[in-house]
């Protein structure tokens, strides 16, 4: 199965590299701005994109580049901890070429959903939760999963 681990910079990148231990026997792919993690990242296929940080004109750049690494690609399984630069990683995945996606609301949104959260819950196959509190804004559809950290 070929997996795309996909997840802006800081905390988001730090809680999805958490599940790579799990994830190693599958073919995985990063799509993420973190370049300062390039060393980590050396043995995986890695996409270093910018994040269009809410700029209208950036997120269609950032669609585009990411719609091409999609259909060289090819995943499966799109498997995203946020933040912005994600969705439309997911929804090209989603429609276009039929990915699953899993999203992972980030471990700093415990009163809250996120925006990303909100704009890919509708479209996720699997959501998790890693505080409780947060499954009463989603619904029966979200899962608490505990923390990645």
């Amino acid at each position: 199965m070929k997996i795309c681990l996909t997840a802006s910079s800081g905390g988001h990148f730090n809680q999805i590299i958490k599940l790579l231990p799990i994830l190693n026997k599958h073919e995985i792919f990063f799509i993420t701005p973190a370049t300062h993690m390039k060393r980590l990242l050396k043995k995986y296929k890695t996409y270093f994109v910018s994040n269009p940080v809410r700029n209208p004109f950036k997120f269609v750049i950032h669609s585009f580049v990411s719609l091409s690494i999609l259909l060289k690609e090819r995943p499966n399984v799109v498997i995203s901890t946020g933040a912005g630069l994600t969705v439309p990683v997911c929804f090209l995945a989603k429609f276009l070429l039929r990915s699953k996606i899993i999203f992972i609301e980030s471990f700093s949104r415990i009163d809250s959903p996120s925006l990303t959260g909100k704009m890919v819950f509708p479209i996720s196959d699997v959501f998790i939760v890693q505080w409780k509190r947060l499954l009463k804004f989603y619904g029966k559809k979200a899962i608490y999963g505990g923390s990645l950290l």
